[in-house]
C-alpha cells in the first residue's frame, strides 16, 4: 500500500497514544482502560508504542462520550460494541436487499 492509501484507510494505525488522547482530551491511561476492557486493541509500533487508527478513535471517543455521562466503563464498552454490531448487520442487510 503506498503512503497516500493511508489517507482514506480508516484502520491504518496513524496516531500514536499521546496524540490520540489529546485529540480525544481525554488521558493515555483511559485509552489504556479502553484496551484493558477489550473495546480498542491498539497496533503496536515497532518500538512497542500503541498506534490507533481512526476507527478507534471513533469509538474512543463515542466511549468517553458516554463514560462523561455517567455510564459505567464496563458498560460503555457493551453498549458500543453492540452499537457497532447493529450498524454491521444493517449494512449487510441493506447490501443483500441491493443485490
Amino acid at each position: 500500500m503506498s503512503p497516500s492509501q493511508h489517507f482514506d484507510d480508516d484502520d491504518y494505525p496513524a496516531y500514536t497514544m499521546g496524540r490520540a488522547a489529546e485529540m480525544l482530551g481525554t488521558t493515555p491511561g483511559f485509552l489504556r482502560s479502553l484496551d484493558e476492557a477489550k473495546l480498542i486493541t491498539p497496533q503496536r509500533s515497532d518500538g512497542g508504542h500503541r498506534r490507533y487508527s481512526r476507527y478507534q478513535l471513533r469509538l474512543a471517543a463515542r466511549a468517553r462520550e458516554l463514560v462523561d455521562s455517567g455510564t459505567a466503563l464496563e458498560a460503555a464498552c457493551r453498549i458500543i460494541i453492540l452499537e457497532d454490531q447493529l450498524a454491521e448487520a444493517l449494512r449487510i442487510n441493506e447490501e443483500r436487499e441491493q443485490a
